[in-house]
């Protein structure tokens, strides 16, 4: 597969599913970006499910449409509940994404990240540093920010490939990489970089497309294109952070066809 099989039309059938499916996703996330992350599923088209304790982790990824692993404020249980809900979601053949929030900056939770490679994610989402970071790189992580530019992080995200499926790097054009692929998608706002969460829900927005998408590599880049699609509809009305995100929220509902379309830059 190389970059162009993912089209345009690829994305708007993608989206065209998410509305329709209306995907469950098990979100084990960060206690910031929780009801966050569940009101952007809402307005995008899937449904959330915020179910992260170690009684109920697996036997939910088995009845989900998909899962979420974001370990920006791990705890030992939410880490015990990662563990087993990655794992049931491999065996029930669920897709799953892991987002790596702080990944080379914090030892533990670069080990558990590491750790959670065992489960094979479907999709890596972090930004530049993180990817270097959980590949062994120096990136440079000051914990959720990104002092890397993506084009630093592509080798490191390619040798992550023997362990993911797909890598998506966020920056000011996301790269998201596969074997013998690599999709960009440009566009977004400066503004997603002021309001905690634009990225946990962007990898819960992931989840949601890998569960209705041909593949992982379609998946996320439709949920990429769906946030920049979404966060320039916010961005035309607002250019603060408060009242953005909740633009951000309305233009995950308002994105269509038509939208996608038009403001959609696939390289």
């Amino acid at each position: 597969m190389n970059a162009s099989s993912v089209t345009l039309d690829d994305i708007v059938a993608a989206h065209r599913l998410l509305r329709d499916r209306n995907p469950l996703v098990q979100c084990l996330t960060n206690t910031v970006s929780v009801q966050f992350v569940a009101n952007a599923l809402l307005a995008a088209g899937a449904a959330p499910a915020m179910v992260d304790n170690p009684e109920e982790a697996a036997g939910f990824a088995e009845i989900a449409d998909a899962v979420l692993v974001n370990l920006g404020t791990p705890t030992a249980a939410q880490v015990e509940s990662s563990r087993l809900a990655s794992a049931a979601a491999r065996a029930a053949g669920k897709p799953w994404v892991l987002d790596p929030v702080g990944a080379g900056g914090l030892p533990w939770r670069t080990q558990v990240a590491v750790e959670l490679l065992a489960n094979r994610p479907n999709v890596i989402r972090a930004n530049a540093s993180e990817v270097m970071g959980l590949a062994g790189a120096e990136g440079g992580s000051r914990g959720v920010d990104s002092s890397a530019h993506v084009a630093d992080s592509v080798d490191a995200a390619r040798s992550l490939l023997d362990r993911a499926e797909v890598v998506a790097a966020s920056g000011e054009v996301d790269h998201i990489f596969a074997q013998g692929s690599t999709v960009k998608i440009g566009g977004g706002s400066a503004l997603l970089q002021r309001v905690t969460a634009t990225g946990c829900a962007l990898g819960a927005l992931t989840a949601a497309y890998c569960s209705v998408s041909p593949s992982a590599l379609i998946g996320a880049a439709a949920a990429h294109a769906h946030v920049a699609v979404a966060s320039e509809i916010a961005a035309r009305s607002t250019t603060r952070p408060g009242t953005f995100a909740a633009a951000f929220l309305d233009g995950l509902d308002a994105v269509d066809e038509s939208a996608l379309r038009e403001l959609v830059r696939l390289d």
